[in-house]
């Protein structure tokens, strides 16, 4: 081979990793923060569990409110707050672990929702339960939006998130949504807060 040739050859490799590189950090920075919402099972929820070859463990069922769904041979399954693919783990471990199948493949679809709510409080224009739509969910800022904004006292540098547990605590957070209203430097976009069913959101007034 030419050295001509192989220098062509080498500037076209370059060129290759530099546009797979390109593009990769544009898909990234343009993402969607909502793509990264999981669902999670909530109690209440209609669930159609297959199991792949196995016609006769078709079922619909509803997650009771200790968060469990009732199967064919393997009884309760807890599956209430997880993923739809930790659901599906679950229900295969259950099989397994029971010795009823060697190798399961669980199928989930979602038949039918409960209803997902969030509740804004406190120093806002319209405070408020605020549906969130299915498999997605609303960020902190775009609450803040429905409801009308804060009030003219409102301390949205320090906005209270509670969030339940299954074992009946709260998780809580601190957000500073006056930053991310103002774009401010350093802000990232994960600062904007991703809801979750029966979170509360509670706006603080600030000291005057």
């Amino acid at each position: 081979m030419s050295m001509k040739r192989f220098v062509r050859i080498l500037r076209l490799l370059l060129l290759g990793v530099t546009l797979a590189s390109g593009t990769a950090r544009g898909a990234g920075d343009d993402a969607d923060p909502k793509k990264i919402y999981m669902h999670k099972l909530a109690l209440g929820d209609s669930i159609r569990v297959s199991v792949f070859g196995e016609e006769d463990l078709l079922k619909t069922v509803r997650i009771d409110a200790r968060g469990q769904i009732d199967l064919a041979l393997v009884g309760q399954v807890s599956v209430g707050g997880m993923t739809i693919e930790q659901a599906k783990v679950a229900i295969e471990n259950a099989y397994k672990e029971g010795r009823f199948l060697r190798n399961p493949q669980v199928s989930i679809n979602v038949e039918s929702y409960t209803p997902r709510e969030i509740t804004v409080q406190g120093q806002v224009r319209n405070p408020q339960r605020i549906s969130l739509p299915p498999e997605s969910s609303y960020t902190i800022s775009e609450v803040i939006a429905k409801t009308g904004g804060f009030t003219d006292i409102a301390k949205g540098s320090e906005v209270t998130i509670r969030r339940p547990m299954p074992n009946g605590t709260f998780k809580v957070f601190i957000v500073n949504v006056d930053n991310i209203l103002k774009g401010k430097k350093g802000t990232k976009v994960e600062d904007d807060f991703l809801l979750e069913p029966n979170d509360i959101v509670y706006v603080p007034e600030r000291l005057i």
